[in-house]
């Protein structure tokens, strides 16, 4: 979770408008747009981890029938195929909470009759990659809504 002090729209539009990330998240490469637009949309997403490059595909959905919304990616293509993010933000007096929520389960490989994939998932993908995108992320958008980068003055 990352407390963030500004509007919770300001907030939610630079999370939901990732086909304008590579612009503002210098750790993303290319977002692409593969389908649909609006709250419904495919895109083929690119970024780095340090060096290491990433590619993945994923449908995005923004819900906003709560009292705010959620913004939610269902992987359908990478090495996280199958994972499930979402974005929730918590308003509190004069600031909003925001939370990525990842749900990795997968079912790769298989050796023997154990699936080896939820240990490389935890120990791998999850903190040395996930986890690493996901807080640049947040700590990128925290910077221009609260005004500490330079590249977008108040």
């Amino acid at each position: 979770m990352v407390r963030m002090a500004g509007p919770l729209d300001e907030i939610v539009q630079f999370a939901a408008d990732i086909e304008k990330w590579p612009e503002i998240l210098p750790h993303y490469r290319w977002v692409k747009l593969l389908d649909g637009g609006g709250d419904s949309k495919v895109v083929e997403m690119a970024a780095r981890r340090g060096r290491i490059p990433v590619k993945w595909r994923a449908k995005q959905e923004i819900r906003r029938d709560g009292p705010t919304p959620v913004i939610h990616f269902h992987h359908i293509w990478g090495g996280t195929r199958g994972m499930e993010v979402d974005w929730l933000f918590d308003p509190q007096h004069d600031a909003v909470d925001v939370t990525i929520q990842h749900d990795f389960q997968p079912l790769w490989p298989v050796v023997g009759k154990t699936f080896i994939g939820s240990a490389i998932a935890n120990h791998i993908v999850g903190p040395q990659f996930v986890s690493a995108i996901a807080g640049k992320t947040l700590a990128t958008i925290k910077d221009i809504v609260e005004g500490r980068d330079p590249r977008f003055p108040r």
